[in-house]
């Protein structure tokens, strides 16, 4: 079996928000919108830092879907509009969604969001996968762990753009792959595991 997954080291992870936007660009994610976020722990402004000058830091946690074995979204769908397909991601059928934001109140990582208008962007500015099926208006959104890249045997768009390096894309289930290896080595840990939902996203310092 596979079970693709992002193992994520904090220690390296500056802020830059370029997998938010690399992430936002490749999927034709509309305006307002986005599946990848940058979260900056401890305060409740972007910019802003913990402890008083000069001793300041900032830290910070980059947070989407995270592909849970046990995904709290899809127990509580009532289409099967959300599944975990092959590859252990999970997954929209876009067809089969009605928008009814179930899943969006079961997630307890806020990692969904609701498509409110059809999609706008600027006609003069070329970006985006072609191969990203689009998604009507009326319907959850979330990544998708970049399902058209990887099918072809590429590295999510965020993986592939990070500046410090700070992701690890590949398949839980080979011992032998360098995130197996890294959640190993780093004593790696999920977020709200309590929660009982078993994310596949790792994070490490």
């Amino acid at each position: 079996m596979t079970r693709l997954a992002i193992a994520i080291n904090r220690h390296r992870c500056i802020g830059c928000s370029t997998c938010a936007l690399s992430c936002k660009m490749s999927n034709n994610v509309p305006d307002g919108m986005l599946w990848n976020r940058v979260l900056n722990e401890g305060v409740d402004t972007y910019d802003g830092a913990q402890g008083s000058f000069p001793n300041l830091s900032r830290r910070y946690l980059p947070l989407a879907c995270q592909h849970c074995d046990n995904p709290a979204c899809q127990r509580v769908c009532p289409t099967g509009a959300t599944y975990t397909d092959e590859k252990g991601r999970v997954e929209i059928d876009y067809d089969k969604c009605i928008g009814c934001r179930m899943c969006m109140a079961a997630c307890p990582y806020n990692a969904r969001t609701f498509n409110w208008a059809e999609p706008k962007r600027d006609t003069g500015f070329n970006y985006g996968e072609a191969s990203v099926p689009e998604r009507p208006r009326g319907v959850m959104e979330k990544c998708t762990l970049c399902k058209e890249r990887t099918d072809r045997g590429d590295e999510p768009m965020c993986v592939q753009n990070c500046p410090t390096d700070a992701r690890i894309y590949g398949d839980l289930d080979d011992p032998d792959s360098d995130i197996s290896r890294a959640i190993r080595e780093n004593n790696a840990y999920v977020l709200l595991e309590d929660k009982g939902t078993r994310p596949k996203v790792h994070y490490f310092e």
